[in-house]
């Protein structure tokens, strides 16, 4: 039987229709929220770089809710998207979503926050052990002796408990020694600023003498200060923070805060947008050598260097870098 013509002419520009226009490479990025100053530029960096390599993002933000984040995964899925990357509410919760993308075909990014007890595909962040390091590190040097107070991250972030055993591995030698004494230590129940004042409120209360506090960010350190200054207490206190946000610059610089733990933005953001085209198109990432356990499987993963930043160091970091200008921190 002869095909005619007309048909077999429709038959081929249907398949041109199909292939020659398909559609953009699509990212689902999933946020927990832009309360914290830093996550509004990761998604900016993101969403860039992912533009530049030709492809887009859907972008959702759950405002700290895992069951909202858990419906927007579903949406984001029932979409389309090639590839997922999470920055969770929750380190446990969020491993439903994992499983729930995979039943989908589609792998997942955990960005900057581990995601426990799943078959994660890819972590991407910073030393967070090195970064609690670093704090205690310069703290216990400008204060070798005297009452210390942790403030730690959220209980929802794995975070928050890397950067703890990096901040005891600098201070419990000075600790057994007697040269430091932890008079206040707990965690916060998310990173918010109120969350800082409210334990630092709390610490205060049971302790006459504070010569020291490590805030696990600079959301928390900015609550602090707030407690702090109510006692007649702020740029009394060393306080050590992370992120280089703003507000702490500026502390720093005017003496209320004694440093933060600057960890370049861009750098991850831009090589998240990279693994997350290379998950989406198949690619296996053959070349990484470094694994952590996230309590289900060896999860692969990229961690990457941060920097302390003081007072002095502060034009040679975030300034020299472009993360924040000049004339703002010395306003």
């Amino acid at each position: 039987m002869k095909i005619k013509p007309i048909l077999l002419l429709s038959s081929m520009l249907a398949l041109f229709l199909f292939y020659g226009c398909k559609e953009k490479t699509t990212i689902g990025l999933l946020m927990d929220n832009y309360e914290v100053e830093r996550w509004q530029r990761d998604k900016d960096l993101f969403v860039a770089r992912i533009n530049e390599l030709g492809g887009e993002v859907m972008v959702e933000v759950a405002n700290s809710n895992p069951r909202l984040q858990f419906e927007q995964a579903q949406k984001l899925l029932d979409q389309g998207i090639d590839a997922l990357v999470i920055i969770p509410v929750d380190l446990n919760d969020a491993a439903k979503i994992v499983a729930l993308a995979h039943k989908y075909k589609v792998r997942v990014l955990s960005y900057d926050r581990l995601i426990r007890n799943c078959r994660l595909d890819l972590y991407i962040s910073f030393d967070n052990v090195e970064v609690g390091a670093l704090q205690a590190d310069y703290l216990t040097k400008v204060c070798p002796r005297g009452n210390y107070a942790l403030i730690g991250g959220a209980v929802t972030d794995n975070n928050s408990f890397m950067l703890k055993i990096g901040q005891m591995n600098i201070l419990q030698p000075l600790v057994e020694r007697g040269d430091i004494r932890i008079v206040f230590d707990q965690f916060a129940d998310s990173w918010a600023e109120e969350e800082g004042y409210r334990l630092m409120k709390k610490c205060l209360e049971q302790n006459r003498t504070v010569d020291a506090v490590i805030a696990a960010n600079d959301n928390l350190a900015t609550g602090v200060t707030k407690a702090l200054k109510e006692m007649n207490l702020d740029g009394k206190v060393y306080l050590a923070g992370q992120d280089a946000d703003l507000l702490a610059c500026q502390r720093i610089v005017s003496g209320f805060q004694t440093m933060t733990v600057y960890k370049p933005i861009e750098a991850i953001a831009t090589k998240a947008a990279d693994f997350a085209m290379q998950m989406a198109s198949g690619e296996k990432f053959d070349k990484l050598n470094l694994s952590v356990n996230n309590g289900k499987h060896m999860v692969p993963a990229v961690l990457l260097p941060a920097m302390a930043v003081n007072k002095e160091t502060i034009k040679l970091t975030v300034v020299a870098d472009g993360y924040l200008k000049e004339n703002k921190i010395y306003k």
